[in-house]
């Protein structure tokens, strides 16, 4: 069981599963919605997640079509991304898990659209977009969005 919250502490979360396709994406929408250089995140399934405190405050974000940013309404934190076209998979932010994923990110995502000013300088795989083939269980996607 993994725990995860937000800054405030009024929302948190568990998932009785395991996450899956860790990574670093480096696209504008993530880099905004993070106020960072990129986003770590990771998947799971949505039956294995379940909110134990504070689903009243998150609000949600259509930051593209179908696509749906959650965050905690009272301190902004970024918690999970829902997606139209397949709602039995989310997306999670490792940064608010409270406890270790026992997953690590795999590669890099949307490196053309990386900040300018940070310098990836581990030896993980980089791509402009996303993998050849892989997708995020969502639409195609452009260098924008991630």
């Amino acid at each position: 069981m993994l725990r995860g919250s937000c800054l405030c502490q009024g929302v948190a979360f568990e998932i009785d599963g395991a996450l899956k396709d860790p990574l670093y994406c480096h696209c504008a929408m993530c880099r905004k919605a993070h106020g960072t250089a990129f986003r770590a995140r990771a998947k799971v399934l949505a039956k294995e997640f379940r909110w134990s405190r504070g689903e009243e405050l998150v609000r949600f974000y259509e930051s593209s079509p179908g696509e749906f940013r959650g965050f905690c309404s009272v301190c902004g934190s970024s918690l999970i991304s829902k997606f139209d076209v397949k709602p039995a998979v989310y997306g999670v932010a490792l940064g608010v898990l409270d406890d270790d994923p026992q997953v690590r990110p795999l590669c890099h995502v949307f490196v053309g659209s990386k900040a300018p000013w940070f310098e990836i300088t581990d030896s993980l795989p980089r791509y402009e977009t996303l993998p050849p083939g892989a997708g995020q269980g969502t639409r195609p996607r452009d260098q924008t969005d991630g």
